[in-house]
């Protein structure tokens, strides 16, 4: 991130406003590996400076959900509070904020830390309009808690943090308003109490206690949680105007999915039946929530149990979809977070890799930290396999027609923080990936349903798509082949594509694939053909946008001569695809990595397996792009039309 940018967002927070924060400066998922040994885990939330919420959990094994906060501390000691108990404070496993996350102190807890054990940690920021905690101590008498969350809270979770005593919960969509009560730690339906919160809702500067001496005792110490609602009120983004998190309910829920419209694509959903008794269940993109066609790894606030995989809840461009297998008419609450980043990369390497395989895990890592799409071959003869954290392990293959694979293979995992892939073994070096991060302005992925009809699917792209690819996920009544939109056709809205294929654009097309309505800022449209929109059955969507600096999409007119590219970059491109849409020719790939030199380049075919080929001269580079050499016709023959990406 740029140095102004961040001294920006220290500025807004230390201010005590929001406007400028991204959602990567508050809140985080982050996986780790126990080593026994004292270890820093760093997500790049300010916890020592600014304070917050982290919350930690074993997933290979059981073990406690173990919470802390920067507001209590025993000198430079923080200890957890266990959200599957109603016990007090441990004095033990204890653990540091720092200005970029968090350190564990030397333990061997399977808890926490032990060797050769997976877990999740999940941070809050406290920031305006979005975390806050508060420390009292309880005197039994009705009063009112001060609170900086700058915003009604839409949950509460208080825990007496010197005895024993459950964890209560209030929620706005509770049904007994300011008198409903949960409990974190157990599975029970809603209550209701009009001594707990002495029957009044909060506001945005206090939140009310009665005389319960569950959430007021007199002498004990209480910690409080409070998570804001954002409803059209967030102060989050480049221009402080966007919603991040939100506190809902669902109210007779239909037997099956559920689409819940959040206004944003959810990263981290916590949910919980209200009507009836129910665990909370906890669900996040990093450690597999693909959408419902796929398994979602799920934990439990109120259990010990170790990570189980049912397809339960799911992203989705709008919110997130929830699989009710209780029935139908049953009652929810939940708490979901946005999935960031909101602002538009500033640099190439934040968004985009490319690697050979190395034998540790994760087998690719990349510059970018997270992945969010790869496609992965062998140099030599292979196929060209698209995976993304959208869609779990299931992989489709970009050179040909084929439907999704559905084996889940365990050596494609995307729960990583650094990159993706897993395999025992030796390196490969002849074994590549391309990998993006989904980005406003720059790449995004979208899963569909299709349904038969002239009809818009909504994105996150932030940007009027440039080149979209989109694939049937299972086989369709007509065509299973990849289409390919461009903006940089003569007639884009009547012309298309064919990713797996050598062949030429496609014209007279354009009103049943793309509805001859050409994409937006927020949807892209599709018509009635079946390859793209048959109703009842599964699509996926790759969408890529022109971002200044940081890639291109776009076109020229071969010449026979050497002709400079210019994408507006400093550096050239470490990534680069043509295509001549004027006759039969293949998808071009080549990269930086490989080599993109004066001389021969080694180059790929996004539509063929075959293997390499190294002893052709396509591409030249160049710091503002790249060169098109003169004397090789299948990038540059005269009176032929080419479509370009790039990557700087």
């Amino acid at each position: 991130m740029a140095t102004k940018k961040k001294l920006l967002q220290a500025a807004a927070g230390s201010a005590g406003g929001a406007g400028g924060l991204d959602i990567p400066d508050v809140f985080s998922t982050y996986l780790y590996s126990g080593n026994s040994s004292a270890q820093t885990i760093t997500n790049g939330i300010d916890l020592d400076g600014e304070g917050g919420l982290w919350w930690l959990k074993t997933r290979s094994q059981t073990g406690s959900h173990a919470l802390y906060d920067s507001t209590r501390a025993t000198g430079s000691e923080h200890f957890p509070l266990f959200s599957n108990t109603n016990g007090a404070e441990y004095d033990d496993f204890d653990t540091t904020p720092t200005s970029t996350g968090f350190t564990i102190n030397s333990t061997s807890s399977g808890t926490v830390n032990q060797t050769g054990v997976d877990y999740v940690s999940w941070t809050w920021r406290k920031a305006p309009k979005f975390c806050d905690i508060v420390e009292y101590t309880g005197n039994n008498t009705a009063r009112t808690i001060s609170h900086n969350l700058g915003t009604t809270p839409g949950l509460i979770i208080c825990k007496a943090k010197s005895s024993s005593g459950n964890w209560k919960v209030w929620h706005r969509s509770l049904s007994n308003g300011a008198s409903g009560v949960l409990n974190l730690n157990l599975t029970g339906a809603e209550t209701s109490s009009t001594t707990m919160w002495n029957n009044t809702l909060p506001t945005d500067s206090v939140f009310s206690l009665g005389t319960s001496n569950n959430v007021n005792e007199t002498g004990l110490e209480f910690v409080a949680y409070l998570f804001a609602h954002n409803g059209g009120d967030g102060d989050f983004g480049p221009d402080g105007d966007q919603d991040i998190i939100k506190c809902g309910g669902i109210t007779n829920a239909a037997s099956g999915v559920n689409t819940i419209d959040l206004g944003f694509e959810a990263q981290w959903v916590m949910i919980k039946r209200i009507d009836s008794v129910g665990s909370w269940m906890m669900a996040d993109i990093m450690r597999g929530a693909p959408v419902l066609s796929s398994n979602t790894a799920r934990l439990f606030a109120d259990r010990t149990a170790a990570e189980s995989d049912d397809p339960l809840i799911g992203p989705h461009s709008t919110g997130f979809q929830f699989n009710n297998q209780w029935g139908s008419s049953s009652d929810w609450i939940y708490m979901a977070i946005r999935r960031g980043q909101l602002a538009v990369p500033e640099d190439a390497t934040d968004v985009f890799d490319v690697k050979t395989r190395i034998n540790a895990d994760p087998s690719y890592v990349s510059s970018t930290g997270v992945v969010d799409m790869a496609i992965d071959r062998y140099t030599s003869s292979d196929d060209n396999r698209i995976l993304t954290r959208l869609t779990g392990k299931n992989n489709l293959d970009l050179n040909n027609d084929t439907a999704e694979s559905t084996g889940g293979y365990t050596y494609y995992p995307f729960d990583y923080n650094t990159g993706w892939f897993q395999s025992a073994g030796a390196a490969e070096a002849n074994r590549i990936s391309w990998m993006w991060k989904r980005a406003p302005g720059y790449f995004d992925v979208v899963a569909y349903t299709g349904t038969g009809a002239n009809r818009t699917v909504q994105h996150n792209l932030n940007a009027s798509p440039d080149m979209i690819w989109l694939k049937s996920r299972e086989t369709v009544s007509s065509s299973n082949d990849w289409a390919v939109y461009c903006s940089a056709f003569s007639n884009p809205t009547d012309t298309n594509l064919t990713l797996n294929s050598s062949g030429g654009q496609n014209t007279g097309s354009g009103g049943i694939l793309w509805n001859s309505t050409a994409p937006t800022d927020s949807v892209f449209s599709l018509g009635t053909y079946n390859g793209l929109n048959q109703s009842g059955k599964r699509y996926i969507a790759y969408l890529f946008s022109t971002l200044a600096g940081v890639s291109k999409v776009g076109s020229y007119a071969g010449s026979n001569s050497d002709q400079t590219i210019d994408c507006g970059f400093t550096a050239g491109a470490r990534f680069v695809l043509i295509k001549n849409i004027s006759r039969n020719s293949d998808w071009i790939v080549l990269d930086s990595v490989r080599g993109i030199v004066s001389g021969t380049d080694p180059f790929l075919r996004l539509n063929d397996a075959a293997a390499q080929n190294s002893a052709a001269d396509y591409i030249d580079p160049d710091n503002s792009g790249f060169i098109v050499t003169g004397a090789n016709s299948p990038t540059n023959q005269s009176g032929d039309n080419y479509i370009f990406y790039a990557i700087a």
